[in-house]
């Protein structure tokens, strides 16, 4: 089931918003300002993001500037929902790194239709990347070689061998029977010790440097300590 955040500080707006994407088999959190989101997006991060521009104590602008600034945040797919429908209000929230930009008041099934949109257009981008990777091992497996041991401990490794595999950090939590906050720090970690800055780039690190993917599933008995 795929977790949506709906940041807004309309609480009916938010309620109805609410109620419309779990009956269409989202599983929903929100929040009612940039500050509140943030806090939610750090406890257990969602697969998409909608919010308002105009809310109280953090506006959706700063909200998206400061999602986009982290490394786990670059990649999630997010919508503007506001009633600042100028072309300048509409520019300013793709430069910032937006997806794509409603105006209230809106159609339901429209708003719908972009999210789908985006979340097929995630789940292609990750396909596509593991798919590549997977050809290159082919091609690449006579000459192959032995890539450098990984500098990361017993427990990062478990999570980097899951990540590159194109799961998210609720899927990686249940196959290691850790929470998705854990698998978040691992994966902070990660990115700290190979340099990089967020999921792609682990992927394409993988890729390029010759790591395999595992031919043996992870037994129960090695999951991640939390």
């Amino acid at each position: 089931m795929k977790k949506i955040l709906v940041v807004d500080d309309d609480t009916t707006l938010r309620t109805a918003l609410t109620r419309y994407l779990e009956k269409r088999g989202y599983s929903v959190q929100d929040a009612g300002c940039g500050t509140d989101a943030l806090i939610r997006f750090e406890q257990d991060p969602p697969d998409l993001i909608v919010s308002d521009v105009i809310m109280p104590e953090m506006d959706g602008f700063e909200f998206c500037r400061r999602l986009r600034a982290i490394r786990t945040g670059q990649l999630i797919p997010f919508i503007f929902l506001s009633s600042r429908g100028e072309v300048e209000d509409r520019v300013q929230g793709h430069s910032i790194g937006a997806d794509d930009y409603l105006i209230k008041p809106f159609e339901p099934r429209e708003l719908l239709a972009k999210i789908e949109a985006q979340l097929e257009r995630s789940r292609r981008m990750h396909s596509e990347m593991i798919r590549l990777m997977q050809q290159s091992e082919r091609l690449s497996e006579p000459q192959a070689v032995n890539p450098e041991p990984l500098p990361l401990t017993r427990a990062e490794e478990k999570v980097f061998w899951e990540v590159i595999q194109g799961y998210t950090n609720k899927q990686i939590g249940d196959h290691l029977f850790v929470s998705p906050r854990t698998v978040q720090t691992h994966l902070s970690n990660i990115l700290s010790k190979l340099q990089l800055d967020n999921r792609s780039q682990l992927v394409r690190y993988a890729f390029e440097r010759g790591y395999k993917l595992p031919t043996v599933a992870l037994s129960p008995a090695e999951a991640v300590d939390s």
